[in-house]
């Protein structure tokens, strides 16, 4: 007769391989910095002017003198459409006209004015006054085409702007003309 042996099964080494746990746990980490870095809010440093009220010229921002010299406006409206003249509406430096957005259009626009602005302050005496932007965006004008002026202000490095939400009548027949 023969005797049969018990097999007994191997003990193993329990070890626990952590190499796809530390993989994991990078992968997390990184997941959590991006998504924590794409919440934060984009902001842009905007500096209003206080409002100047008067009965005869409610709708003049007053900047003090020349200012129908180096006063540039820019009229947001409807299908990306800009409108922009030097000076004031009812002394207009030059004549409105319609342009594009891009490097051909508003910004070229801006660097010629802001150029020509600092030869005419320098002229004055006054070199470090430059150009005076004011944005009026209609209200069927969209939130893309605020966010392109601005920036453009950036790029083309115009200092001193600031958003207007009123329009006088004359700039609403302009924007109605044009």
């Amino acid at each position: 007769m023969e005797i049969k042996k018990k097999i007994r099964s191997k003990k193993l080494n329990t070890k626990v391989d952590l190499t796809a746990m530390v993989s994991v746990s990078f992968l997390l980490i990184i997941f959590f910095m991006v998504t924590i870095e794409l919440r934060k809010q984009k902001i842009i440093d905007l500096s209003l002017p206080e409002k100047y009220v008067d009965d005869e010229w409610s709708h003049v921002i007053r900047c003090g003198s020349g200012t129908n010299q180096r006063t540039i406006t820019v009229l947001l409206d409807e299908n990306n459409k800009i409108i922009t003249y030097t000076g004031f509406l009812f002394d207009p430096l030059k004549d409105p006209k319609e342009i594009n957005y891009g490097k051909n259009g508003i910004r070229k626009e801006l660097y010629s004015q802001k150029k020509t602005i600092l030869e005419y302050s320098t002229a004055m005496g006054k070199p470090k006054n430059g150009p005076i932007v004011i944005i009026k965006p209609s209200k069927k004008s969209n939130f893309k085409n605020l966010v392109d002026i601005l920036d453009e202000m950036t790029i083309a490095k115009i200092e001193t702007y600031a958003i207007v939400d009123e329009f006088t009548p004359e700039e609403t027949k302009l924007l109605a003309s044009k």
